[in-house]
């Protein structure tokens, strides 16, 4: 950027001097403590016992923790933070290498919110809509969103593909395959020398053994209380609060403990502190990635791919562009909203304008394509904050969470790219 060794401490000054990066850190830090909380009241090895009744097989356990992503559908911060300490202690115990938790995490968060009407995306996306192809105000422009729904191939796909893999149907490949031969024949659930994103402080936490836990109070009720303080504050803000139901949780759970006599006052306070220490590996990686983030948003990267790929769109192959196009400059970001706030105001009066002036099946799968597009490349980027929060939740090395994922998703994304291009054609 011209700007020397110098110019670094005022890179991070406007990369991490913003409302977004705090907001995100906050839940990171809320994630930690909720996270201690439960490994000190003995909640995670409950869960552990108690589906262990219910699983006894490794294909089994993958499902369970596909389908437990499957549930948490309103957030893609939350599910893979809760998906990992919840299925950890089961998939260490089944050998299932971390890097196969940290991939069914990643592919059960953005990929199902993203097609959900009911979420911080749908409405963010709607958003972007108001003032192209003709739509006037938010009430067309969700009606756009839910009909593109059928046409967001990658997001079905990847949710069928994580499915069929935990199923065994589709056997491993890549370097997956290695990892899951290394941790079935030796025992191993991260390669020699891998670093795992979430800290000692967290994955060694003694259980207390002062007190025995409820499964009600201990784990179910601040899940309850998650879920509830999202979805009443969609419905009725139109907003979910994340970071207030995180608050919210780690509270309850705190109060439960302190008079479940678990620990005493002091001792809640150290486990939080705790809590926090071991998602600081996270909060690091983070910190960094906004950096990278604003120094490719001020080189203008984005509008850079955008201009190279201007001579080649047409309308046979304008899904197929947008969805490659959306892909690169997510992933050479590490934002999908990022990209969809650059893309869909081109994308859009472009495929509007090949349509005739009419929304139907160009303008539906461009939409889409891009949609599914940014959650392509947000996959595949070390720099995602989903990404990142999947290797915190599975305490697993972060790029070898990254290499081992890259193959599943571009397999997903060449048959995606098939079908656009077919769509285009046709």
């Amino acid at each position: 950027m011209g700007q020397g060794l110098a110019g670094f401490p005022a890179l991070i000054t406007r990369s991490l001097g913003r409302e977004d990066f705090i907001w995100i850190c906050m839940i990171e830090l809320y994630i930690g403590i909720l996270v201690a909380f439960f490994q000190r009241c003995g909640a995670i090895s409950m869960f552990t016992q108690q589906a262990g009744k219910w699983t006894k097989t490794k294909k089994q356990v993958s499902s369970l923790g596909w389908g437990l992503g499957l549930f948490i559908f309103f957030s893609d911060y939350f599910s893979p933070i809760f998906v990992g300490p919840v299925m950890r202690n089961l998939t260490d115990k089944y050998k299932i290498s971390r890097e196969k938790l940290a991939y069914i995490c990643d592919s059960t968060s953005a990929p199902i919110v993203v097609i959900v009407p009911i979420t911080g995306w749908a409405v963010y996306l709607s958003g972007l809509l108001i003032g192209t192809a003709g739509i006037e105000n938010r009430t067309q422009a969700m009606h756009l969103f839910i009909q593109s729904v059928p046409y967001n191939f990658y997001a079905y796909l990847t949710v069928i593909f994580v499915g069929l893999i935990a199923w065994q149907i589709i056997p491993d490949f890549g370097p997956m395959r290695k990892a899951e031969h290394r941790t079935i024949t030796t025992g191993k659930v991260m390669r020699d020398g891998a670093v795992p994103m979430m800290g000692k402080e967290l994955t060694d936490l003694e259980i207390s053994r002062s007190q025995h836990p409820n499964i009600a109070l201990n784990f179910l009720l601040p899940v309850v209380i998650i879920i509830s303080i999202n979805v009443t504050t969609f419905i009725l803000a139109g907003k979910a609060s994340v970071m207030e139901s995180f608050m919210a949780a780690c509270s309850v759970l705190g109060i439960i403990m302190w008079l479940q006599k678990v620990d005493s006052l002091r001792g809640i306070v150290q486990t939080a502190i705790t809590g926090m220490k071991g998602v600081l590996p996270a909060v690091i990686i983070l910190a960094l990635a906004y950096c990278i983030n604003t120094v490719s948003r001020e080189m203008k990267t984005a509008e850079y791919f955008v201009q190279l790929n201007n001579q080649w769109m047409s309308p046979k192959f304008l899904p197929l562009i947008l969805f490659i196009l959306s892909g690169i400059i997510s992933f050479a970001t590490g934002t999908s909203w990022g990209t969809y706030a650059i893309m869909v105001p081109i994308a859009l009066p472009v495929a509007y304008q090949f349509a005739g002036g009419t929304i139907d099946s160009l303008v539906l799968s461009s939409f889409a394509a891009v949609a599914g597009g940014g959650v392509f490349g947000d996959h595949c980027s070390p720099l995602s904050d989903t990404t990142i929060l999947s290797s915190l939740g599975s305490a697993c090395d972060h790029i070898d969470h990254v290499k081992t994922q890259l193959p599943y998703t571009l397999t997903v994304a060449a048959i995606v790219s098939l079908l656009y291009l077919i769509i285009g054609i046709v």
